[in-house]
């Protein structure tokens, strides 16, 4: 008897944030799994190098450029990904912005910038994928550790991430019972977004962790891939951690 394995074969995924890291790693295993993959990114230079050496016949990819504050630019990513591959299967909005401020010493202009990347643009790309979502789809946002436990000079990005949960959570209800909506929730993950975190407190983290390291990409990718994937098809409004036990431990 044959191990049944993930097959996004003929299915198509509408990605934000796709030139991140991890949303590469997830843009590189739905690819490998047989999906059709709609990459967005403002960086689309940076983008385009990754995707044609993702896909170098490009048959199966298409990068967009989309800024997540933009409703407009939402509208068209997921209207030209239905065109070129008609429909739309996974929507995983892992486009982000994270920096470093004290409430103190934030000005209006950063809180609503990181508002608007991190959380309006969930909403944004969600919205305008809806009416493309064929049946039996799924919704993964990318939320954060943040969003749950708050974080220190980062209250713009974990109050947005904290509405990114419940809007999640919200979404479920109303698209339930044809499409399925859940978030993943990072915590210390390899790469440039945490690295100034890691230089400032990095022992003291990965003492907190019971698995005494950072998550990697391709980890929090797999999680996402899970939640897409049939094999989570009674799945619905959840949230799953991938944090090395640090959350709980905390």
């Amino acid at each position: 008897m044959s191990t049944p394995t993930i097959d996004f074969s003929g299915r198509t995924l509408l990605l934000t944030g796709a030139n991140g890291s991890i949303g590469r790693a997830i843009a590189r295993l739905f690819h490998a799994l047989g999906a059709n993959c709609a990459l967005t990114d403002l960086d689309t230079d940076g983008l385009s190098a990754f995707a044609a050496g993702l896909d170098p016949a490009g048959t199966r990819t298409l990068v967009l450029r989309q800024d997540a504050t933009s409703q407009p630019d939402a509208e068209a990513a997921a209207r030209r990904t239905a065109e070129r591959f008609g429909r739309i299967d996974h929507v995983v909005t892992s486009a982000g912005l994270y920096r470093e401020r004290y409430v103190k010493d934030m000005d209006a202009e950063h809180w609503r910038r990181s508002l608007a990347v991190n959380l309006d643009g969930v909403f944004y790309t969600c919205r305008a994928a809806v009416p493309f979502l064929a049946d039996g789809g799924a919704i993964v946002n990318i939320a954060s550790m943040a969003g749950h436990r708050g974080s220190l000079a980062h209250a713009d990005y974990a109050a947005a991430k904290g509405g990114v949960l419940t809007f999640s959570r919200s979404l479920a209800l109303e698209l339930a019972p044809r499409i399925r909506v859940n978030a993943v929730s990072p915590g210390l993950i390899e790469g440039p977004m945490v690295q100034h975190l890691m230089d400032a407190r990095g022992p003291e983290l990965l003492a907190q962790t019971p698995l005494r390291r950072l998550g990697t990409p391709d980890e929090v990718a797999r999680v996402v891939a899970f939640l897409c994937s049939d094999w989570a098809a009674f799945v619905t409004g959840e949230t799953v951690h991938v944090n090395g036990g640090l959350y709980v431990a905390s």
